[in-house]
């Protein structure tokens, strides 16, 4: 398979520490050879953060993450003026402030086009911005430059980056976004898979405890009304506590539960504890 100007890449099939599917495998294929950003929804916990890392890691190409905020503009991606910075060194002193250029702080986005190499763009949780945001942000992308008005300096891009884009489906994305991305949707895993993402967070775990610790945990999941129902990173951590207090069974109650590291909100801890002695009268 090859990307849009005729030269070869190797196909992703996921890392040694990151789990794939084939839809996922075909998802991030398409993005490559169409050279589009690669949008990932899916719950919190799904891996769609660690994905845009999978990627960079089995392409062999450097990373660069933008964290997004309910503040971000698209042109803070590109570079901002430090105005702040050249201020206080004028009062005091501190460097040549007729240089402007030690005032210009690149972004993500803004590096990502100016670095020679090809690079992995991570946009995460792109849906926290404003509505503006979004085609902002893809209008920078096609133009694949900018101009650093301060300066009159014009950064152009030498490659394409592979941009993956992450949304908690907070809020819809307008339709002009949608149509010029490539989408997966990660759902999340069933108990086989599970199984086997915690047996590479857990190597050499004991069969028991993991088929305890992962029964326990759908069962919380399923448990109504959840706030927040646990994640994989909340299951790996309550497997790491369990396995370093010398735990041999993975119970919801009891003082060794560590309750505190599976759930995350005070709700929900007294949603888990009232279905558990519940169901426990039931037995009784």
């Amino acid at each position: 398979m090859a990307a849009t100007d005729g030269t070869a890449f190797h196909r992703f099939r996921g890392t040694p520490s990151y789990l794939t599917s084939e839809g996922l495998e075909a998802a991030v294929d398409c993005a490559l050879v169409l050279e589009r950003p690669l949008l990932v929804k899916g719950e919190p916990g799904t891996g769609k953060t660690l994905l845009a890392e999978a990627i960079a890691e089995g392409l062999g190409l450097p990373l660069i993450p933008w964290h997004i905020k309910s503040t971000t503009r698209a042109a803070d991606g590109l570079y901002v003026y430090d105005t702040v910075q050249r201020l206080y060194d004028s009062r005091f002193g501190d460097g040549d402030v007729r240089d402007i250029r030690r005032y210009i702080r690149v972004g993500p986005l803004g590096e990502a086009f100016a670095r020679p190499e090809r690079t992995v763009l991570l946009i995460d949780e792109v849906d926290k911005a404003d509505l503006e945001f979004p085609n902002d942000l893809l209008h920078e992308l096609d133009r694949m430059r900018f101009h650093i008005l301060e300066t009159g300096e014009e950064v152009v891009a030498a490659r394409r980056p592979v941009v993956v884009i992450t949304s908690n489906n907070e809020k819809e994305l307008p339709d002009a976004f949608l149509r010029r991305c490539i989408f997966h949707f990660i759902a999340f895993p069933d108990p086989a898979q599970m199984r086997r993402i915690v047996e590479i967070h857990h190597p050499g775990l004991d069969e028991a405890l993991a088929s305890q610790a992962i029964e326990a945990f759908y069962r919380v999941r399923s448990m109504r009304p959840l706030r927040k129902p646990p994640s994989t990173s909340e299951l790996v951590d309550w497997i790491a506590v369990l396995r370093a207090a010398g735990t041999r069974e993975a119970r919801l109650d009891g003082g060794q539960s560590f309750l505190g590291a599976l759930v995350k909100h005070e709700k929900d801890l007294a949603t888990v504890l009232d279905q558990i002695s519940g169901r426990r009268a039931g037995r009784g």
